[in-house]
């Protein structure tokens, strides 16, 4: 089994959620670290998610979690995720363009 540490990010995210990274097949990935950045001039309020994939178990780290304008916040602090093959991390703030996320894994394939 090979380890793969990767950076996997999205800028300028707004009120649609979007997938910030999805399992590739025969993976198992380690979710180490994640930040979330206000970009914006203005506090916002920010959702960071699993979608489970078919199963349809999605769930929310982070729900409406209020970010100071110019701030940023790490999500992980210490603990780890385990997601498996088809699942998607997501994000979205309440207010377009103003949320940036870097996401820090590990791929075991």
């Amino acid at each position: 089994m090979a380890n793969t540490f990767k950076l996997k990010s999205k800028n300028n995210i707004g009120v649609s959620t979007v997938g910030i990274y999805t399992v590739p097949a025969s993976t198992t990935t380690v979710i180490i670290g994640v930040t979330a950045a206000n970009i914006s001039g203005q506090g916002i309020n920010v959702g960071i998610g699993i979608s489970r994939g078919s199963n349809g178990d999605d769930i929310s780290i982070l729900k409406n979690v209020p970010i100071p304008q110019g701030s940023s916040l790490e999500i992980m602090q210490g603990n780890k995720i385990v997601v498996e093959a088809s699942d998607t991390v997501t994000a979205k703030s309440d207010v377009n363009s103003t949320l940036d996320v870097a996401l820090t894994i590990m791929e075991i394939t």
